[in-house]
């Protein structure tokens, strides 16, 4: 096979690499398009410079073979770096190898996607109130408007990090509960407001933080959802919605990410639980696939060619949909997850068959 794909991941400790079961689904996949599918780290590059030890899947050995070789082509980015190693690490291999080209371009932090967002009339609705933190007083000031709100990293993933303050009568006092920065659950609390830089000391929140509207997303049980949507560019180079699904976090939890606990629904089956009327189920769904949409549409304008993007959104006790944020390394489990097998089929072969679409362009549209 002459068409390369290069799949850029990062070793964990033992040099495991977090994604291997997806990365053979991909090998496969890319296979029976005649794409030879590549993976490989930053630490896989020899010291000139010029090649990799990649590894590729042999379905008909059954196992995993490496070999040397150039860099492929086309680069798939899976780099889902944890830590200030790893990202210092990530930043000097795109630095380095400037003009590798990838089939998504690097999105910004949440704060700037944010604001790049609410430049479109149709997307801004569906924003909740999200600014910096500076100080003790943004938080206080968002509260007023807003009796319950999320802090976030404006970097990260799978809820690390993520606090929820719920103001109590009187204004000066708050319920936080959360998730630490290595995903411990942080149990509910009572806290002053002015104490909640000495409680996160540590967390960098000057730094690091966004502060955020929060939307209702507690069930009857008192457990926390949301929806996960992932849209794909397809073989042909357009945007289609793969699908959506919903996430219900475990007890005591404020995120309902799988990676944290979280179980997986059918988006259906919870709208139905929630409104009971299948006209009011099926609204929602359009609203809520018409907004995908438009924001991938949006993000590809704003910061270059994308193949794919996770959206995480909301739908509130009246049926309005929000947009929680937006992730450009997508996992796809949650509809292996809920038994929707074609749905994750088609999440993993779309970004190779989108590599494929590109290579009978020959690679003009394909961007740095």
């Amino acid at each position: 096979m002459s068409r390369q794909l290069g799949v850029l991941a990062m070793y964990l400790p033992g040099r495991k690499l977090e994604e291997l079961s997806f990365f053979r689904k991909l090998c496969v996949s890319g296979r029976k398009l005649g794409l030879e599918v590549l993976v490989f780290t930053p630490d896989d590059v020899n010291e000139d410079g010029t090649r990799i030890q990649a590894m590729t899947y042999d379905p008909e050995k059954g196992s995993w073979v490496r070999r040397s070789c150039g860099f492929p082509p086309l680069i798939y980015d899976r780099c889902r770096y944890h830590g200030v190693e790893n990202y210092r690490k990530l930043t000097r291999f795109r630095s380095r190898y400037a003009k590798l080209r990838y089939l998504s371009r690097k999105l910004a932090n949440k704060w700037t996607v944010h604001q790049a967002l609410a430049e479109h009339d149709e997307i801004l609705p569906h924003l909740p109130a999200t600014v910096r933190y500076h100080s003790v007083k943004d938080v206080e000031d968002l509260l007023k408007s807003h009796g319950v709100i999320y802090m976030k990293p404006k970097s990260g993933t799978g809820g690390r990090g993520i606090v929820r303050l719920q103001r109590l009568q009187g204004g000066d006092a708050v319920l936080l509960q959360g998730r630490d920065p290595g995903r411990r659950i942080i149990p509910v609390q009572k806290l002053a407001v002015r104490h909640l830089p000495s409680k996160l000391a540590g967390w960098k929140l000057e730094e690091k933080y966004i502060i955020q509207q929060g939307i209702p997303l507690t069930l009857k049980d008192g457990r926390v959802h949301d929806f996960r949507m992932l849209v794909q560019k397809d073989g042909e180079g357009q945007w289609q919605v793969t699908g959506c699904a919903g996430r219900i976090g475990p007890r005591r939890s404020v995120t309902s990410n799988l990676h944290g606990g979280g179980t997986a629904i059918p988006m259906e089956t919870l709208l139905k639980n929630r409104f009971g009327s299948e006209e009011k189920v099926a609204s929602i769904k359009k609203k809520a696939y018409s907004l995908g949409l438009l924001v991938v549409e949006h993000l590809e304008k704003r910061f270059g060619m994308q193949c794919e993007v996770g959206i995480d959104l909301a739908v509130d006790p009246k049926g309005g949909v929000w947009l929680l944020e937006v992730n450009p390394k997508p996992s796809r489990e949650v509809f292996s997850r809920i038994g929707q097998r074609e749905t994750y089929r088609q999440a993993v072969a779309r970004p190779m068959e989108f590599a494929a679409w590109l290579y009978k362009q020959k690679i003009s549209g394909v961007t740095r």
